[in-house]
C-alpha cells in the first residue's frame, strides 16, 4: 500500500508519520501510534469503544481513515489527565462515582464526556445523557456514568442551571 506523510496533532504534540492513508484510524492509532486506549468494539460506529476527540468533536475512529486526520487534532485517553500524571476531573469523577467496571468502554465514555464539557461546560442532565448515548456499556447501568459526568461538570465549576 502506498504510504504518505500524515501531519497532525496527537494529544497535544505535533507528529509527522508515514502511514497508509486508507488504514482505519482505530488501527492506525493503536498499531502505528501506540494509543492502546483506543479499542475496537463493533467496527461499525455503534458502540463508542473506539471514540476519540477529533478537532473538538467525539468521533468513532473505526469509521475514519488515517489520512483524514491530516492537519487536524486527535485526543485519545492517553492525552487526558494532568501533566503530573494525576487524573483530570472527569477521570476522577468516574472513579469516585464507581462508573467503571471492566473498563473496556471507559476511554470512549471519558472522551465523549470531555468533548461535551469542553464545548458545553454547563451541560444539563439531558444533554449529558444524549452525549453519552453513543457509548455502550455491557457491565453497568448508565446512572453512575451520567452521575460521574455531572460530578465532573460541577468540579469544573460548570453546574447546570
Amino acid at each position: 500500500m502506498e504510504q504518505i506523510t500524515i501531519r497532525f496533532n496527537l494529544n497535544g504534540r505535533d507528529v509527522s508519520v508515514q502511514a497508509d492513508p486508507n488504514k482505519r484510524l482505530v488501527d492506525f492509532l493503536r498499531e502505528d501510534m501506540g494509543m492502546l486506549s483506543v479499542k475496537e468494539g463493533c467496527g461499525e460506529g455503534e458502540c463508542g469503544a473506539c471514540t476519540v476527540i477529533y478537532n473538538g468533536e467525539a468521533v468513532t475512529s473505526c469509521l475514519m481513515l488515517a489520512g483524514q486526520v491530516e492537519g487536524g487534532s486527535v485526543i485519545t485517553l492517553e492525552g487526558v489527565g494532568k501533566e503530573n500524571g494525576e487524573l483530570d476531573e472527569i477521570q476522577q469523577a468516574f472513579v469516585e462515582a464507581g462508573a467503571v467496571q471492566c473498563g473496556y468502554c471507559t476511554p470512549g465514555m471519558i472522551l465523549s464526556a470531555k468533548a461535551l464539557l469542553d464545548r458545553n461546560p454547563k451541560a444539563t442532565h439531558e444533554e449529558i445523557r444524549r452525549a453519552m448515548s453513543g457509548n455502550l456499556c455491557r457491565c453497568t447501568g448508565y446512572s453512575k456514568i451520567i452521575q460521574a459526568v455531572e460530578m465532573a461538570r460541577d468540579a469544573k465549576g460548570g453546574a447546570a442551571v
